[in-house]
């Protein structure tokens, strides 16, 4: 479970920073790095097996039934890249609380920061394609909120905005690529996935998948076309640049590139896909480097190129190359890294990263000089450093590549990127540190304290070791990372700085001496490349989103202008266009089932329901009316349930009709009693021919599935109901038990909208609408009598008769027709009712329970319930039963679906009062009836009346 820990550490522990910014910001900077160290140990235990070709897996069911399991595996290439995201990310943390000014939230970025850490982890360590897709996408949104740090930056949101635009699309096209691929597989763990080779690329769906998986992979790592995104996130702090784009999320397609060689590479559309994207990636930026003024802007690029670098290594296929791209991993990351804090220092120290401003600061900065000497000499390949081994074996690897039948050309162009990269390295240490001293520095230059350059010093000794001793310090690792990604042996290969004389020697040669000639003639190249007039990525990218905007909001404009009956019209029309295409485009076949023949009843039945429709559709104009037929549409259905032997249904769908009626009549009095005539003939005639399709078709579909054989899963409830629930009402045990999580999902929706009620009807008395209700006139005569005696006190006398049949109802509802949903419903109409005989005040004053605390009450109930099933060991939401004996009483049964039940009644009391009460409230404000407290429930209460008149007597 060390695994499990490793990954979720990070995403817990980025509460901890959270906390502690509370004690200052070396508090919080040293719980994000405890976090991070902690991790580090954690994977340093877990190492020595994987150093010795063992794999660590932790495998953990979460959502079987959809392949999304909890798997996790570190082999070679996983132990790489956790190092490279720990150990990289802890000295980040320390760079980072010294590189930060103090108006900086440094606890929100440390907060961000472990969050993309975590994130990363589980992307390298994932087992299940499915969680890695939901790691990938937790990178997006992570790096997002640190590009986007400085929000007080227009570039920043910018360049944040661009970066989650386009990684989030490539995103998405990995996740259909994946998907794919696990489907070709037959599972969605990397596991099983890496063993199926063949059946892949054999596949149809191979090229889809590929295509697709590269879309999501040259998008995060910036390959070409796009790149663009990865300067402009250069607007972030520079402890985000250094880690993001130096060892982690532009590493992340390399990393999948790796990941999935086993089973991708080896093909004709890999090698000219993969190869060519990085060959042109390579080359492009690299001449793109040399011209940029700022250093980050020059070391985005550079990054680019390398990153371009890598995708070649790993398309050309071979097993040789591959081990050259896992070794240039390890490089790039030390050196890239160090040159980025560098490039921070400067620009902390002197105020500019703009080279132009820049020059003569070895004597002033000799600290980050020498720094920024060793690391760029690195990245321009020049020996004894580790970046020279790695790229002389690439140049090895293009000079054996052969591209469309042309040998030179992959090495040429190879030599070509080489040539820039030691052009724009030299560029950066010659122009930044050599030169005349300047006198106009924004601020006077010198170097910082050792929190600043301290973790790029590590970095930098481990470049000097691994140039060094690349077969002691970086061999071990390397093999096994090689083997990881190759999916077997490796081949013979040798990590030395001296390899021979080789060709690749004499490209290396050729592009060290070619590169110190474009720099010593740097200033004329760049007059005229600046003369060039080019496409910027940047323009044609906003422009794209310009016009997308435009699309959409064209598109909305159109589709979403408010009505109502056009919404209708669109969804019913594109179901009836897709059904009957579905039904068109096959052969129709007859159902075999045989039919029950219609009772007269039934015929009387359905002969009311049609009639009631059709006088719904002619007097739909006249609200009340409509409202009628509306009800006895409602009945005639309960009255079809009790005849289909349904008796739940019966009471639940009597119960909410009632209910719905008596809500939608108090809504109605404040309403006009008629609908104007809003459709012409044309529109009417085409809304009455939609829906008749859309009836056929429901129709149509409702004979299809009644007279064809069912495999019905009712039988399992038949059977487990009692057994399982301990209730013979099968309907109620699925409620409460079987399918409890989807009733406990729909009194949640239910409270919902009774809020929400309750939030619309609340405002309706202030501005432009309370006007209108003040200024509103009763438009048919009124009765003299607000509170009728006779109703007053028939509704009295129910009351407590209701809430009786409630209880009953609710009480046998495990055994018999009933339940908490439909006694709730039934102690609902009893309590409406009193707000109707007697009024809101009468009513109101004597239900003491808040609506919204007996709604939330409800809830909590239920949920409750079902977690204490998980106490026990059991599923969310299991009932648990037994009987038990009572003298007098007997044997009865008792059962934790009764504390559920209770919940559904008292969300559904609630959230029906809720609603009546706030319908109460509006009309008396239109009617202008002042709120006053009375006892008094009757307009004529003969009690009242005779003690008045007995008062009279005595005073005469």
């Amino acid at each position: 479970m060390l695994l499990l820990l490793l990954a979720l550490l990070p995403l817990i522990g980025a509460i901890a920073p959270a906390l502690a910014i509370r004690a200052g910001r070396n508090a919080a900077a040293l719980a994000a790095g405890a976090v991070t160290l902690a991790a580090l140990v954690i994977l340093g235990a877990l190492a020595p097996a994987v150093m010795a070709g063992e794999m660590v897996q932790v495998q953990i069911d979460w959502i079987p039934l959809l392949g999304l399991n909890l798997n996790l595996f570190m082999d070679g290439l996983g132990l790489m890249f956790a190092g490279m995201i720990l150990g990289i990310g802890l000295l980040i943390i320390v760079y980072a609380r010294f590189y930060l000014a103090k108006a900086d939230p440094m606890g929100r970025f440390f907060v961000y920061l472990l969050l993309f850490q975590g994130a990363m982890l589980g992307i390298v360590l994932s087992d299940n394609v499915l969680l890695l897709l939901i790691f990938w996408e937790m990178t997006s949104l992570s790096s997002f909120l640190l590009i986007g740090f400085w929000r007080h930056l227009p570039e920043g949101r910018q360049g944040a905005r661009m970066a989650l635009a386009v990684t989030g699309a490539g995103g998405l096209s990995l996740i259909a690529g994946l998907l794919i691929l696990g489907d070709i597989a037959g599972s969605y763990d990397l596991t099983v996935i890496l063993q199926n080779r063949e059946a892949i690329q054999a596949s149809p769906l191979y090229l889809p998948a590929l295509l697709l998986i590269l879309g999501g992979c040259f998008t995060k790592s910036a390959q070409f076309p796009f790149h663009f995104w990865l300067p402009h996130a250069m607007a972030a702090p520079t402890p985000v640049s250094a880690y993001l784009h130096s060892a982690t999320m532009v590493k992340a397609g390399i990393f999948m590139l790796a990941r999935l060689w086993p089973v991708l590479a080896g093909t004709e559309a890999w090698f000219y896909l993969v190869a060519t994207t990085g060959l042109v990636t390579m080359v492009f930026a690299a001449i793109v480097a040399l011209f940029k003024d700022d250093l980050k802007g020059l070391l985005a690029y550079s990054t680019i190129s390398h990153l371009g670098f890598l995708t070649m290594l790993f398309g050309f296929g071979t097993p040789m190359a591959a081990v050259v791209g896992v070794f240039h991993i390890i490089n790039h990351a030390t050196f890239k890294a160090a040159l980025f804090m560098n490039a921070g220092i400067v620009d902390h120290e002197t105020g500019t990263r703009d080279i132009k401003r820049l020059g003569g600061l070895v004597t002033l900065m000799p600290i980050a000089a020498t720094l920024a000497v060793v690391a760029g000499l690195s990245m321009a390949g020049v020996p004894p450093l580790n970046g020279f081994i790695s790229k002389e074996m690439m140049l090895e690897e293009a000079w054996h590549t052969v591209w469309w039948s042309q040998p030179w050309l992959v090495p040429a162009l190879a030599t070509l990127g080489a040539t820039f990269s030691v052009a724009y390295s030299f560029r950066y240490i010659v122009h930044v540190y050599f030169g005349k001293k300047r006198d106009d520095y924004p601020r006077p230059p010198h170097d910082p304290g050792v929190g600043l350059w301290g973790p790029p010093a590590v970095l930098v000794a481990l470049v000097v070791a691994i140039g060094l001793f690349p077969a002691v310090v970086a061999g071990p690792l390397v093999e096994q990372v090689a083997r990881a990604v190759i999916g077997g042996d490796t081949p013979y290969y040798s990590l030395s700085l001296w390899h021979g004389v080789t060709p690749a020697l004499f490209m290396s040669i050729t592009a060290i001496g070619l590169g110190l000639a474009l720099l010593s003639a740097h200033r004329q190249i760049a007059f005229f490349w600046h003369g060039l007039t080019l496409p910027d990525a940047k323009v044609l990218f906003d422009q794209f989103v310009a016009g997308t905007t435009r699309v959409a909001v064209t598109f909305t404009t159109l589709t979403q202008n408010g009505s109502l009956e056009r919404y209708i019209a669109m969804f019913i029309g594109a179901a009836v266009v897709v059904g009957f295409a579905g039904f068109l485009g096959f052969a129709f076949v007859a159902g075999d089932r045989a039919t029950t023949a219609a009772s007269p009843m039934a015929i009387v039945g359905w002969v009311a329901l049609i009639t009631a429709t059709v006088l719904v559709l002619i007097n739909h104009r006249a609200r009340y009316l409509s409202l009628i037929y509306i009800g006895i549409v409602g009945l005639v259905i309960s009255l079809g349930f009790i005849h289909l032997s349904a008796p739940d249904l019966a009471l639940t769908q009597i119960s909410v009709e009632v209910v719905t009626i008596l809500l939608m009549l108090l809504a109605l009095n404040l309403l006009p009693k008629t609908s104007p005539r809003e459709s012409g003939l044309p529109r009417r005639l085409r809304d009455g021919g939609l829906a008749i399709l859309a009836g056929l078709g429901v129709g149509g579909a409702a004979w299809a599935v009644m007279t064809r054989p069912l495999d019905s899963i009712s039988g399992y409830f038949w059977e487990n109901a009692y057994s399982g629930g301990g209730g013979t009402n099968v309907v109620n045990v699925i409620l409460v038990d079987f399918r409890g999580f989807d009733t406990f999902g729909e009194i949640i929706v239910l409270g919902i909208a009774a809020l929400a009620i309750f939030s619309l009807l609340e405002t309706v008395g202030t501005g432009a609408s309370g006007r209108r209700i003040l200024a509103w006139q009763p438009d048919t005569p009124r009765s003299p009598e607000h509170h009728p005696m006779m109703l007053v006190v028939a509704t009295r006398l129910l009351l407590p008769l209701a809430v009786m049949v409630g209880l009953y109802i609710f009480l046998r509802g495990h055994n018999q027709p009933g339940g908490g949903f439909i006694a709730g419903l039934v102690i609902s109409i009893a309590i409406l009712m009193q707000y109707m005989a007697s009024g809101y005040q009468f009513a109101a004053q004597r239900l003491r329970a808040d609506h919204h605390t007996l709604i939330g009450l409800g809830v909590l109930i239920a949920a409750a319930t079902g977690l204490g099933s998980l106490v026990f060991g059991a599923p969310f939401m299991t009932t648990a039963f037994d009987y038990f004996s009572l003298p007098l009483i007997g044997t009865f049964e008792l059962a934790t679906a009764m504390l559920f039940d209770v919940g559904v009644a008292l969300t559904v009391i609630g959230a029906v009062v809720l609603a009546l009460a706030q319908l109460s409230q509006v009309a008396q404000s239109a009617e202008k009836q002042e709120v006053v407290a009375t006892d008094e429930a009757m307009d004529v209460d003969p009690s009242r009346t005779e003690g008045q008149a007995a008062s009279g007597e005595r005073g005469q």
